[in-house]
């Protein structure tokens, strides 16, 4: 494991430099994933990005959860697109905000029924109790984010810590499924906050890390929050998560778009081994054929 300094040492060179080390690191094939939005709203969490906050009137549509059909009908769907994961992503703090939990269960194991789709889902902070069902539900992986440094955390959200965030993330290694784990960039954490997410993940070490970059939404306290980021520490910043993390997949995720094409294909080639296919919770993605085209054209396989 590398010490912050030689994080940071590394962070600031010449960025090509910088990006010929993270491709040393990663592997020919693009892994393919997708999800359903599957209870929109209504949170009652603060965190301060995010636009289905109770606490903020961004007058996005609010639904509870969707049925079980549609589960199953979107998750053919992305299969279609060559996704090999498919994610059920609820709103809330815990899965018990909507009362909803045992028919999350039922949809996991409505996933796995699907050949060659692996179940994901991302339903909030969880308990014990919550783990173990997850696990015998069959749920393959497990998506909860850091979303950024400890640091930083209270100033992105303080309805809940960062501690509760990592706590999940261990109960969902204790449990025996995978772990999604990952950030949002660009909400006006530092450079060296980036890095101490690095190395936070290292120790976390999740099977895949969600790239996420603020897509700031209107009437959120980040409405303004355009320029907290530029490409180039992106792609920077990606960068030194590969070095860190060598054997997890860094995935992008919501805001990819406010990368150019070729930025794009660059992290693609040095240091992104993963892409959540189609549209995002709150956001607007690519569409699939336009990622399996970029694949292609880059010369690797979708795994």
């Amino acid at each position: 494991m590398k010490t912050k300094e030689e994080l940071l040492k590394l962070y600031n060179m010449d960025l090509d430099e910088l990006l010929k080390i993270s491709s040393q690191y990663i592997k020919d094939g693009i892994e393919f994933c997708s999800l359903i939005n599957a209870r929109n709203g209504k949170c009652s969490q603060n965190c301060k990005y995010c636009a289905q906050s109770s606490h903020y009137c961004t007058n996005i549509e609010s639904y509870p959860l969707v049925s079980i059909e549609e589960v199953r009908k979107v998750a053919l769907e992305a299969k279609s697109n060559h996704a090999s994961r498919f994610a059920i992503v609820t709103s809330g703090k815990t899965p018990d905000e909507g009362r909803d939990f045992q028919i999350e269960l039922d949809m996991i194991k409505e996933i796995n029924k699907i050949d060659g789709l692996k179940s994901c889902a991302s339903i909030g902070i969880l308990n014990e109790e919550q783990a173990k069902q997850l696990a015998e539900a069959g749920l393959k992986r497990f998506h909860h984010n850091i979303n950024t440094s400890k640091s930083y955390y209270p100033e992105v959200c303080t309805t809940h810590s960062w501690d509760d965030r990592y706590n999940t993330c261990k109960l969902v290694k204790k449990y025996g499924m995978e772990l999604c784990c990952g950030v949002i960039l660009g909400m006006g954490e530092s450079v060296e906050q980036r890095v101490e997410m690095a190395m936070q993940l290292a120790d976390i070490e999740p099977d895949s890390i969600p790239i996420n970059i603020l897509m700031p939404i209107p009437e959120t306290p980040f409405e303004n929050y355009h320029n907290k980021i530029d490409e180039e520490n992106i792609l920077r910043t990606l960068a030194i998560f590969k070095i860190a993390n060598p054997h997890s997949i860094l995935r992008f995720c919501g805001g990819r778009m406010r990368l150019s094409e070729e930025n794009q294909r660059k992290a693609l080639k040095t240091c992104v081994e993963g892409i959540m296919v189609g549209n995002y919770l709150t956001t607007i993605g690519k569409a699939p054929e336009e990622d399996i085209k970029t694949v292609n054209e880059l010369g690797k396989k979708i795994i």
